[in-house]
C-alpha cells in the first residue's frame, strides 16, 4: 500500500496557541495512529515553531503541558517563568536604523520592528532545551523542519533548516520566531535580529513546497485564521483571523497550483475553543482549558465527513480505517 507523504504546518498563535496545536496533534494521532514526526516535513511558525521541536523530537505528549500532580496554576506559572524573562541587549542602534527610521517615512508595523520591550525570549530557548535536551535543541532535526522568523533589517522572512538559511540551533531559532514585536526583543543569531514569524504571515504554509517532491497531504493548524467568530470576539481577534485567512488562503493557492492533487486539510479553532484562548492568546492561565477544550472539539472537527474522509486516507493504517465516532 502506498504510504502518503505529508506536510505538516503550525501556525502562530501565542501561548494559547500552543496548547491548541499540542491538544489538535494529539487528538489527530488519537483517531488515525499517525505520528506526526512521520510529517515528510514540518513548517513552525512563532508557537507553531515551538510545537514543531516536540513533534521532531518525539516530545509531544501531556508531560510537555502538565506536570504530575499540576493543576491549572502550576501550569500557567511554571510558563510564565519560561516565557516572560527579562533581560537581553535593547538593540537602541539598530531598532532606529531599521525600525524607527523607515517607519516614520512609511508609517506601518516597520515602525515596531526591534522597538525596546519588557521581555527577552531566551526563556524560552531554555524551555525547548528542556523539552527535547541541549545537545538536539543545539543542533537540527534530521527530517526536513523549517523554523520561519522575520529578519528586521531586510525586511523578509528566514526560514532556518532551509538552503541557504544561517546555521543555527533549534531552540534560538524557535525563540527568535516566537519574539513578537513590543512583547518581545528582537533575538539575536550571528549578527542579525529577528522577530516573530508571523510579521509576515501565520502560517508560511507554502515553504512545504522546498521538499521538491508533491505532497500528498497538506495539514495546517492554524489558531488564528479561524473562520467562524466566537459571539463576544473582539476587534483585534477578527483582524488577526481576517489576516490570517487571507495569507493563508494565499499561500494554499501557490501550493495547488505546484501540485494540483495534493490535499489540504486546515484545522482552526471553533468558537467554543476560542472562548477559552481569547481574548488574549499570551495568557498563561488560559493554557490547560484551551488544551481540554480542543480535545473536546476535536472529536466533532476530525469527525466531518470533509475532514475524516481526507484524514483517513492519508494518515489511518488500514486496520483502523472506521470513522471516528
Amino acid at each position: 500500500m502506498k504510504v502518503s507523504k505529508v506536510g505538516l504546518v503550525l501556525g502562530g498563535g501565542g501561548i494559547t496557541g500552543a496548547a491548541y496545536e499540542i491538544a489538535t496533534l494529539m487528538a489527530v494521532e488519537l483517531a488515525t495512529g499517525w505520528n506526526p514526526d512521520d510529517a515528510a516535513v514540518v513548517v513552525g511558525t512563532s508557537s507553531g515553531s515551538f510545537v514543531s521541536s516536540l513533534v521532531r523530537h518525539n516530545a509531544l505528549n501531556l508531560d510537555s503541558l502538565v506536570h504530575p500532580g499540576d493543576d491549572r496554576q502550576d501550569v500557567a506559572e511554571r510558563i510564565r517563568r519560561h516565557i516572560y524573562q527579562r533581560g537581553g541587549s535593547a538593540q537602541m542602534r539598530k531598532w532606529v536604523r531599521h525600525g524607527l527610521a523607515p517607519g516614520l517615512r512609511k508609517p506601518g508595523l516597520t515602525l515596531f520592528m526591534g522597538s525596546p520591550a519588557p521581555y527577552f525570549a531566551a526563556g524560552l530557548a531554555e524551555w525547548v532545551t528542556t523539552q527535547i535536551g541541549e545537545k538536539a535543541a543545539i543542533g537540527w532535526p534530521a527530517k526536513p523542519t523549517a523554523i520561519v522568523a522575520y529578519d528586521i533589517e531586510s525586511g523578509s522572512r528566514t526560514a532556518f533548516g532551509t538552503d541557504g538559511s544561517p546555521d543555527a540551533g533549534l531552540a534560538e531559532t524557535v525563540a527568535a520566531s516566537a519574539s513578537i514585536p513590543l512583547l518581545f526583543r528582537p533575538y539575536p543569531i550571528g549578527d542579525r535580529l529577528y522577530v516573530d514569524g508571523g510579521v509576515a504571515s501565520g502560517t508560511h504554509a507554502d515553504l512545504v513546497l522546498g521538499t521538491g517532491t508533491a505532497l500528498d497531504l497538506v495539514l495546517v493548524v492554524a489558531p488564528m485564521a479561524a473562520t467562524m467568530q466566537r459571539k463576544r470576539a473582539r476587534m483585534h481577534e477578527r483582524l488577526f483571523d481576517q489576516v490570517g485567512r487571507r495569507s493563508l488562503d494565499e499561500e494554499k493557492a501557490i501550493i495547488r497550483s505546484a501540485w494540483p492533487d495534493c490535499d489540504i486539510v486546515t484545522l482552526t479553532p471553533s468558537p467554543s475553543v476560542q472562548n477559552a484562548m481569547r481574548p488574549n492568546p499570551m495568557d498563561a492561565s488560559r493554557a490547560v482549558p484551551t488544551f481540554m477544550r480542543t480535545l473536546i472539539s476535536m472529536k466533532r472537527k476530525l469527525a466531518h465527513p470533509e475532514v475524516w474522509s481526507v484524514l483517513s486516507h492519508h494518515l489511518e493504517a488500514p486496520r483502523r480505517r472506521s470513522k471516528v465516532s
